[in-house]
């Protein structure tokens, strides 16, 4: 055995043994240390640079290294084999995924702005706002001598005669407190409970002088981010709100790789430990700790998530989702509970799962319908979630259609050199003086902050500035020369955004031609998927009223500049609403309301799902939008009209 030491730019250390020849990635994993590794380990990324401190490594140089760089003593973590005692330094960029978890500051306006909007659109639908937990008030007779009636019954007969209900439930969670707290409160008690029209089930007992608060917990499983809300189930406040990186990423950037890792020895529980207990549960707490709830106050959770977070989350085989016929375990389900997956929350609180639509469409695109309203309009709309993957519904109050293209990673940072989630020292937004090709750009965090890497929006609006400053071709090639243009030995061309002096990075945050064409290729599935959807049903672009997109990919998205590249279709900006996080919104919406939770199952149950990998046309689509804009130039007339 060998002792590894991780050493990180804050000064921390992180000490533990490996067996000779173990992969250096693997034994980072096995312990914790978050190292960024997009394509899980195969090479192909070159975004788990380690710098080798001291001791020995067996790990050959590969292209994502020069040698000026390899003798420096940087490496590859996942080509890296443990053959002696070893110290490596993990550099912020290695890590940046896994950012400090944020929660965010409730008295902010723009926090809670989405979440009454919401609250006000599903009103103005019709969709009364209430849920079936409340709190009720019971007077009971104090025992006696004549009156031994055990202390649960008796709290059964005071509930059901409270509630009307005949049958009332009371869990152990509750019975084993039971005889301390009626006593305490001389039999004088507030009840949460559950009432439905078969029964009522008490999920906690306060004193008639306690400040209740039932709290409910909404989750957002993305492929690279989880974001969470704890709110006041009896009247819709939002308590705490936070966000942090999926621990599973650390497995891969995408679900297919995820879901590889899963089928290996003890993967399944390794992921769905990731999630939980490295994502979800410090999640909890932190904003327990925020608004001064205790995790048992939480009494019923919603999770908005893809179809495979949904399985890798339940500690469900997701492998049949990534092989023909690709088939689910589920697409809903109401067996969860908190108890059954361990998560820090009432033992019994029910955990409700947004109905998935297909096997890469999934609950948070139907929560996300729910919010952006395109069922509730006769116009015809579409609604795009951009995330790891790019999931799209089109439709109007008469029918919905949905689909899922392999986008790839890129708009959160994957497939990108560069590329990071949008958190502290992100490049966010960008322009680019067409004389000069300097500069200007916009970073995530507090002022000072200098620039780590780039995120979605940031990549989409430097590429459409590279290209309406005539500095790239529409294949994404460099064609003018500059001080910020350079050319490695093999001749591939990149554009630097901020030199390493200037940045909080172990080398220049830059865009490569390979990272444009890896960007070309996931906008031209989002472009070709609303094509070949719309023209499947004798649609074209002309009779889109409205779009609507969401995804966390930055603050918000320059839509110009997504035309611009061709991604979006070429029609008045106007037309374009940005929604944010449409999946926390919608899981919020289904946690505060019976009647929204319903509507998300008719959603999906009602909306078609077109599978493109089997759809005539699709490929012939996407091969002629991986070009800026597109072959077709007269798709994009004001495009063309500025750069050609």
């Amino acid at each position: 055995m060998f002792k590894v030491t991780f050493k990180f730019e804050s000064g921390e250390d992180i000490i533990v043994f490996a067996a000779s020849g173990e992969n250096l990635l693997e034994v980072a994993r096995k312990t914790n240390v978050a190292i960024d590794a997009p394509c899980s380990g195969n090479a192909a990324c070159g975004k788990c640079r380690v710098k080798l401190m001291g001791g020995q490594l067996e790990s050959p140089k590969t292209r994502h290294i020069s040698d000026e760089e390899y003798a420096d003593g940087w490496r590859l973590a996942c080509v890296s084999k443990v053959i002696a005692d070893v110290e490596v330094l993990v550099p912020d960029i290695a890590s940046a995924y896994k950012s400090r978890m944020k929660a965010a500051d409730l008295s902010s306006d723009e926090e809670l702005r989405i979440f009454e909007e919401v609250k006000n659109r599903m009103e103005e639908s019709g969709i009364a706002l209430k849920n079936s937990l409340e709190v009720v008030q019971v007077e009971m007779d104090v025992p006696s001598l004549d009156d031994t009636m055990p202390d649960v019954e008796r709290l059964e007969r005071a509930v059901a005669a409270a509630t009307g209900t005949s049958k009332v439930r009371v869990p152990y969670s509750v019975l084993r407190t039971l005889p301390d707290k009626l006593r305490e409160a001389d039999f004088r008690v507030q009840c949460v409970v559950r009432r439905t029209p078969k029964d009522v089930f008490v999920y906690d007992v306060y004193s008639m002088d306690a400040n209740v608060r039932a709290g409910g917990l909404v989750v957002d499983i993305g492929t690279t981010t989880v974001s969470a809300l704890i709110i006041n189930m009896l009247n819709g406040e939002i308590l705490a709100k936070a966000t942090a990186g999926n621990g599973q990423i650390r497995f891969g950037a995408d679900v297919i790789n995820r879901i590889i890792e899963s089928r290996k020895e003890g993967g399944q529980k390794k992921l769905q430990d990731a999630v939980i207990k490295e994502t979800i549960n410090p999640l909890i707490h932190t904003m327990c700790e925020f608004c001064g709830l205790e995790p048992e106050q939480i009494y019923r959770m919603c999770v908005a998530a893809n179809t495979t977070m949904n399985h890798l989350f339940a500690g469900i085989n997701a492998d049949p989702l990534r092989m023909e016929p690709y088939i689910p375990a589920f697409f809903k389900s109401n067996a969860f509970f908190a108890n059954d997956l361990d998560i820090d929350i009432n033992p019994d609180a029910h955990i409700i799962i947004a109905p998935n639509t297909g096997s890469y469409v999934g609950g948070d695109i139907t929560a996300g319908t729910l919010v952006s309203q395109i069922w509730n309009r006769p116009e015809f709309s579409i609604f795009i979630d951009l995330g790891t993957n790019g999931e799209i519904v089109f439709g109007n109050s008469d029918f919905l259609m949905s689909c899922a293209c392999s986008a790839g990673p890129a708009f959160e940072g994957g497939d990108i050199s560069c590329g990071m989630r949008a958190t502290d020292g992100a490049i966010e937004a960008c322009t680019i003086d067409p004389e000069s090709m300097e500069p200007s750009f916009s970073i995530i965090g507090e002022k000072g902050q200098k620039a780590v890497g780039i995120c979605g929006s940031g990549i989409i609006d430097v590429i459409s500035e590279l290209f309406r400053c005539n500095m790239i071709s529409p294949k994404g090639k460099f064609i003018r020369e500059g001080t910020r243009i350079r050319h490695d030995k093999y001749g591939m061309g990149s554009y630097v955004l901020a030199f390493k002096e200037d940045a909080d990075s172990v080398k220049d945050v830059e865009i490569t031609e390979v990272d444009i064409d890896n960007f070309i290729r996931a906008k031209g599935a989002i472009f070709s998927a609303i094509l070949t959807m719309l023209s499947s049903l004798d649609f074209d672009i002309s009779m889109v009223d409205d779009v609507y997109v969401a995804g966390g990919i930055g603050s918000g998205i320059n839509m110009k500049n997504a035309v611009g590249i061709g991604m979006f279709p070429d029609i008045p900006l106007d037309k374009f609403h940005y929604i944010g996080n449409s999946s926390l919104a919608g899981a919020y919406a289904m946690l505060l309301s019976g009647e929204a939770e319903r509507k998300v199952y008719e959603l999906a149950q009602n909306m078609t799902y077109m599978e493109l990998s089997t759809t005539p046309g699709y490929m012939d689509e996407f091969v002629a939008a991986c070009f800026i804009p597109h072959t077709d130039t007269s798709l994009f007339p004001s495009v063309t009209q500025v750069n050609l």
